[in-house]
């Protein structure tokens, strides 16, 4: 399944999520120009085993969880493939499973359901509650092949007719359809193999339908090369956290603990799915703006060193159809990590991070470093030297000024009145162009950071899908810069000295560590981007 988000597939252009989903979409754009989901899955186990602090345990699932007053001491995990048994202590517990298989385990409070409109009083909510959710789906691929495949169905296939798909438009079939979906109104942990055969058994008749109804001719030719057999799960259990996130938030209002940013459309299917053909296969209303996600949805309201991360965080069902897409679940993951790394500095439970003000602060400005969205955040970093500093610049357009690198904005903004500038930009030049970043007295610098242009304005994700693709780069994206020195001016001389040479860049946010040194000024000299005519800098920082 491709990565979808807050710019809402093209809907919402300059809303691409940025951060750590956004390093990962860039790498494989340059080193997966083909298109292949096993080197998605490569590059994200290389992401992991080539970090050092990340003991990885594959093909292993957690079976139990032992409590210890109002905290968890340790979990129990199991490799049927290894014959492993594994004993997990830890401090913080973060529960990234979806299905919060830990907090079941852990005796967390949990929601499952839709809750009934006067609850939450959501316009969009049922009536009445119940125990239904969004049915799971099995998505299938398929390929020209250049001569006539047939195809036959299985005795178990569905028969699906001309009235199944009223609502259900058949306009092309090299990806399959997420409105193959099925049992939402049943048990969708429990009923696993069941749900597996139904999604199966109508993957199959819609293919059937495609290629032998007749209504297709140009179809005689493909056929399909992978089908899914794990259904992929939409909605299960939600963990209680200390706020409750509900369409009101998604809708209007700002959230003091912010620290991650929404925007897919409230995007509800019926429980049924495929079997009420007579409705159509959901029901998308966008807001008006991206909205944030709250610390306090991120933690256990009752479990005190318990966090979520993904579809599992604390949100009405109506706002879950929202925050349940995968790169809302990315962002909500790096808030989540951060935030749990800053309890086991200071010693503390996440919920002391929403009352220590002090502490939020720090975690809001910690994610902005790390090049998080956050609505309606700046960076206001104490320890940012470079928002002391004179900005100036061999050339600049006259909308994208060298001072926009300390403006404290990590973006542009799109809007109705056209676009907020918040980059650096000037056309390039034979010899190249030049930022630069002066103090009146010399700072003590060990880092310069720098966030580039990575053409937020596109939509950039892995798909199979041939309408998703139109306009996605594969490749570098022309914006970023691509060739680049940091060279430093020290106290009391005239001279500038590199400390960094980088050729062949396509990534986002860089960050170059040197030898601390007292420096009057620090000079970021582009000689080259991957293909635009105007090198561009977002943010510049500055660290000792």
């Amino acid at each position: 399944m491709h990565v979808v988000g807050a710019s809402c597939h093209k809907g919402r252009p300059g809303w691409r999520e940025s951060g750590i989903v956004e390093e990962l979409r860039l790498d494989d754009a340059v080193n997966n120009p083909q298109r292949s989901f096993e080197l998605w899955d490569l590059l994200l186990y290389d992401k992991v085993v080539s970090e050092r602090n990340i003991t990885l345990l594959l093909d292993s699932t957690l079976y139990a969880a032992h409590r210890e007053d109002h905290r968890i001491g340790w979990v129990m995990v199991r490799s049927d493939s290894a014959e492993q048994l594994y004993r997990i202590q830890g401090r913080i517990f973060i529960d990234a499973t979806g299905d919060s298989r830990l907090g079941l385990e852990a005796g967390a409070e949990m929601r499952t359901g839709r809750e009934a409109r006067a609850e939450f009083g959501e316009s969009l909510a049922p009536e009445r509650a119940d125990d239904r959710t969004l049915g799971s789906s099995i998505l299938f691929t398929a390929r020209d092949y250049g001569r006539p495949m047939p195809f036959r169905p299985p005795r178990w296939a569905r028969k699906v007719t001309r009235e199944d798909l009223r609502l259900r438009p058949v306009r092309s079939w090299e990806y399959g359809y997420w409105w193959i979906a099925w049992g939402g109104d049943r048990d969708t942990v429990h009923n696993q193999q069941r749900i597996r055969f139904e999604l199966l058994s109508i993957v199959m008749g819609v293919w059937d339908y495609i290629k032998n109804s007749g209504d297709h001719p140009s179809s005689a030719n493909w056929a399909m090369d992978w089908v899914g057999f794990l259904p992929g799960r939409r909605g299960s259990r939600r963990l209680v956290g200390d706020y409750i996130l509900t369409q009101h938030d998604l809708e209007r209002g700002d959230i003091e603990d912010a620290v991650a940013i929404g925007g897919w459309p409230m995007d509800d299917h019926p429980p049924e799915g495929f079997d009420r053909s007579d409705l159509p296969p959901n029901r998308s209303i966008r807001t008006a703006e991206v909205y944030n996600i709250p610390l306090r949805a991120l933690y256990s309201r009752n479990v005190a060193n318990l966090m979520m991360a993904g579809r599992n965080i604390s949100c009405s069902h109506v706002a879950f159809t929202s925050t349940r897409v995968m790169g809302t679940c990315a962002v909500v993951g790096q808030a989540a990590g951060t935030a749990a790394a800053l309890c086991v500095r200071h010693g503390v439970f996440p919920r002391r991070i929403y009352e220590d003000k002090s502490l939020l602060a720090r975690l809001q400005q910690e994610l902005l470093r790390d090049d998080q969205t956050i609505a309606r955040r700046v960076n206001e970093d104490p320890r940012d030297l470079a928002r002391r500093a004179r900005v100036s610049a061999s050339d600049e357009h006259a909308a994208a000024p060298a001072s926009c690198v300390v403006d404290g904005h990590l973006r542009d903004y799109p809007g109705k009145e056209g676009k907020q500038i918040h980059h650096w930009a000037a056309r390039m030049r034979d010899g190249g162009v030049w930022l630069e970043l002066a103090w009146e007295r010399p700072q003590r610098l060990r880092e310069v950071q720098i966030t580039f242009d990575s053409g937020f304005e596109r939509e950039l994700t892995l798909s199979a899908a041939s309408s998703v693709n139109q306009g996605i780069i594969r490749a570098p994206q022309p914006e970023t810069v691509r060739d680049y020195t940091v060279a430093l001016r020290r106290a009391g001389r005239r001279d500038y000295e590199p400390v960094a040479a980088v050729a062949g860049n396509y990534q986002r946010l860089r960050r170059h560590r040197f030898a601390t040194a007292d420096v009057e000024a620090v000079r970021i000299h582009v000689t080259a981007t991957n293909g635009d005519d105007y090198a561009r800098i977002f943010e510049v920082r500055c660290y000792g």
